[in-house]
């Protein structure tokens, strides 16, 4: 997960103008591989799109040069910044995407999903402005993120297992949430690193 560093008293860039890394720039020439090995993409138009993608400045250059390739789920950069919302079902974000300053979650007896792990974060602190009525809101967050749930809840669980960092980034679930849940979690870590973090407190307990 990455988070773009600015002064404090600087305006919020637009989701589509944020720097893109070698690594995003990567993502969309692997994708267009794929394209020219299966017939979506002539020669050259292959060569005129990779061109631009190595050349591509911002996050917003990128995706326009896969959107006719694949559905939006499956785009190696996702920038979007509309609120997440689901009816009696499940909707997930994942992969490498822009997680905005603030973002609006509605959620009516169902399940968002948001994978942080890829994502890159607007700010150091993002606000999750929810509101769930008999749905639920899962969060997968990287090592060193805190997660604080703020909002009004009533009948509603809340389920917070992070490994945040002192400096880290925060993400705040505010909002109404009503009989629903709230649970966010780390990735497990190694088998190695649970079994030596096992050892390192019974020795001091010892």
């Amino acid at each position: 997960m990455d988070v773009p560093h600015r002064p404090a008293a600087e305006k919020v860039t637009r989701v589509r103008d944020l720097r893109a890394s070698d690594a995003d720039r990567e993502r969309v020439v692997a994708v267009l591989g794929e394209a020219l090995a299966d017939g979506r993409l002539t020669m050259d138009e292959h060569g005129d799109r990779t061109s631009r993608a190595y050349a591509a400045r911002t996050l917003g250059e990128l995706t326009g040069l896969t959107g006719d390739l694949s559905p939006e789920e499956a785009q190696p950069i996702l920038v979007d910044d509309r609120p997440v919302s689901v009816f009696f079902g499940r909707t997930r974000r994942d992969g490498r995407w822009v997680v905005p300053v603030k973002l609006p979650l509605l959620a009516l007896f169902g399940t968002v999903e948001l994978d942080l792990r890829e994502a890159v974060l607007q700010r150091r602190h993002i606000v999750v402005d929810s509101l769930v009525l008999g749905g639920r809101i899962r969060l997968l967050v990287p090592d060193g993120v805190r997660v604080d749930i703020t909002g009004r809840t009533i009948l509603t669980t809340r389920d917070v297992r992070a490994r945040p960092a002192a400096e880290g980034p925060t993400i705040e679930v505010g909002g109404t949430m009503i009989f629903g849940s709230v649970r966010a979690r780390a990735p497990r870590l190694p088998l190695r690193t649970r079994f030596r973090n096992r050892l390192t407190r019974g020795g001091r307990n010892g």
